[in-house]
């Protein structure tokens, strides 16, 4: 009779610990599913071959509540792109590094001229997710720009014309998670 009981109170012991334990995991995973403010984007290369030369005009960079957002002004419409993640951003034509502040560097290379002096680059103090940026060079055609960030989160990049004005922009969103 003993041994009953033993068996009995053992049985219930473990159909408990099961149904205790089973909302939680169920819990965790729908919880980690859910996108940080709907984003998702991910991190791996995006670019464009778009075949124009538009002439690179400013850079710029703003903050909004899910990410931070860096912006390549053009005169023209928009060109190509190509933006990444990279262990080390080198100027253009020397290869020398770019030192940048952060976890990870993008090295965004934007198919537009810059023929005079390099655009005046925006400070990012106080920024969430961007640390750095800076002028990269302009070589054969592109011109290269160094971000550096947090850490590697999700982005995304698109352009944006403006035919009444004849503009153009070259636009990188950072989330400032995953």
């Amino acid at each position: 009779m003993h041994r009953k009981i033993v068996r009995r109170s053992a049985a219930a012991l473990a159909v408990g610990l099961a149904a205790a334990t089973a909302p939680a995991a169920v819990g965790a995973t729908s919880a980690s599913a859910a996108p940080y403010c709907g984003i998702t984007w991910g991190s791996l290369a995006k670019s464009s071959s778009v075949s124009r030369s538009p002439a690179l005009t400013a850079v710029r960079a703003g903050r909004h509540a899910c990410f931070d957002r860096l912006v390549i002004d053009h005169r023209g419409p928009a060109s190509g792109y190509d933006v990444r993640y990279v262990s080390q951003v080198v100027q253009d034509g020397s290869g020398f590094p770019v030192p940048l502040a952060g976890g990870a560097k993008f090295q965004i290379v934007d198919r537009a001229t810059r023929w005079t002096t390099p655009p005046a680059m925006p400070n990012v103090t106080g920024f969430t997710t961007f640390r750095d940026v800076k002028w990269a060079g302009f070589f054969e055609g592109q011109s290269t720009v160094g971000l550096g960030v947090r850490a590697r989160l999700p982005f995304r990049v698109f352009t944006l014309n403006d035919t009444a004005t004849g503009t153009s922009r070259l636009v990188i969103d950072v989330a400032h998670q995953w």
